[in-house]
């Protein structure tokens, strides 16, 4: 590290700073740390990380055809040219409707077709696959997407429909695990790989959109006696099985019954978790130690109620929750919507909200929000395979976490939320350097020998 630069890129508040490439640094003499330190050591290696991404939705797509061809490509870009741009590797969709789809939908209505004769992708073939196959055509590497029911068909559920909660019927449980299975086979045969599934979204929460609600035992059994043997018979072994897909502060009593059941966990990759209600953060690290084995990924997270264009804080709730989550064993971030309109929708029942990009389709502009910088500070720097490596701070104002990517570069990621700048020593076990973060700002350091 003695003789490293290191390259510095910002973003901060009332500055035109936006990943903006700062005058590099350099390593010098170790010396004792001082107050206000960062310290860092490549030699002591953690979780090895899946990606950084978003959520194709059919809100997103449909946001994306309103647009010109021209800011088409301007926003897929954005997102997937991996140079100067964010280079998403780890996105997420939908299987049936969400709430950010323009309306229920099922690919099987047909009441009692438990043969699945009549599914089909007609709906996704619309919008929703010209976007994810637009994205793969600007993607460096191919892209790791995986998917989440909201919801069953109506006709497989107890209360008749896809909103408002109600449970799986316990005749269409092999039935729905033959769904994800032929979900999967189409997208396949269309050039999408389905890299993962989640068995639910949020089962916890009965929604006025689609939703479906599963206890922790419901969901174990779901998995060890039919979506796991299903996935596993039809050729689909190697797809990452995720439970739970809710908020962190329920996260280790819910995963508790699956991995207590070896039938169950045996095909169960990981815990996926989303950011509402309380951070609980410490959460993540108990799961950890409980289930080692087991990997935590961060499958959603937005700021709701509307598109709060322009708003600073949206971005520090993004990087402080990327920063306490890689810190404790996340090995990976997705956000939810990409895109949206200047509403904060289209979503079916009114429940608005942000996105890192948000499309002014009666203008045709491409509005970039603080949000998209802040994710950008990770998934432009950290590469697919990095490992966390260890990174302490001396002041809780200043959030950091760090990371080794494959072609041996060191990645720091450090976060100030005060209104004051802070300077710091960035400190390895036999090099210091000394930088400052200016007030309400997100940095990262890239650290190249």
């Amino acid at each position: 590290m003695k003789a490293a630069t290191i390259r510095q890129f910002v973003t901060a508040r009332d500055t035109a700073d936006r990943l903006g490439e700062k005058p590099s640094f350099s390593f010098g003499k170790k010396r004792d740390a001082g107050p206000v330190s960062i310290f860092i050591d490549p030699a002591k290696k953690f979780q090895t990380i899946e990606g950084f991404g978003g959520a194709f939705t059919e809100a997103a797509a449909a946001t994306l055809r309103k647009m010109s061809p021209r800011n088409q490509q301007v926003i897929l870009k954005a997102f997937f040219a991996p140079k100067g741009r964010l280079g998403y590797s780890l996105c997420r969709t939908h299987i049936n409707s969400c709430d950010f789809s323009t309306g229920n939908y099922a690919y099987d209505e047909v009441a009692g077709d438990t043969k699945l004769k009549h599914f089909s992708l007609k709906r996704d073939l619309k919008a929703l696959i010209p976007m994810i196959k637009g994205a793969q055509a600007l993607a460096k590497k191919p892209l790791k997407i995986f998917a989440s029911p909201w919801s069953p068909p109506a006709w497989m559920k107890t209360n008749g429909e896809m909103n408002h909660g109600g449970q799986l019927k316990p005749e269409y449980r092999d039935t729905w695990a033959r769904y994800f299975a032929r979900y999967i086979e189409e997208y396949h045969k269309l050039g999408i790989e389905i890299w993962g599934v989640t068995v639910q979204n949020e089962p916890a929460a009965t929604q006025r959109w689609d939703s479906c609600v599963y206890s922790a035992q419901e969901e174990s059994d779901f998995v060890r006696d039919h979506l796991g043997p299903t996935l596993a018979k039809t050729g689909h072994g190697g797809v990452k099985i995720m439970i739970w897909d809710h908020n962190r502060n329920l996260l280790v009593e819910r995963a508790a019954p699956a991995y207590s059941d070896p039938e169950a966990s045996k095909y169960i990759w990981g815990t996926a978790f989303h950011w509402y209600e309380d951070d609980k953060f410490d959460n993540l690290s108990l799961h950890h130690d409980a289930w080692p084995d087991k990997k935590l990924l961060f499958t959603e997270g937005c700021q709701e109620g509307g598109p709060h264009t322009g708003e600073w804080i949206l971005g520090e709730r993004y990087g402080r929750s990327m920063i306490q989550d890689s810190n404790r064993w996340a090995v990976g971030w997705v956000d939810w919507n990409m895109l949206l309109d200047e509403t904060g929708g289209p979503n079916h029942v009114g429940n608005l909200c942000s996105a890192p990009i948000i499309a002014d389709t009666k203008n045709d502009k491409v509005l970039i929000q603080n949000s998209y910088y802040y994710i950008g500070h990770f998934s432009q720097f950290v590469q697919t395979e990095a490992r966390r490596i260890l990174c302490a701070t001396t002041r809780e104002n200043l959030e950091a976490t760090a990371f080794v990517n494959p072609d041996g570069s060191t990645i720091v990621v450090v976060m100030n939320r005060t209104e004051q700048p802070i300077s710091f020593s960035l400190d390895t076990p036999d090099s210091t350097g000394v930088t400052t973060i200016p007030p309400r700002a997100i940095a990262t350091y890239v650290i190249s020998t």
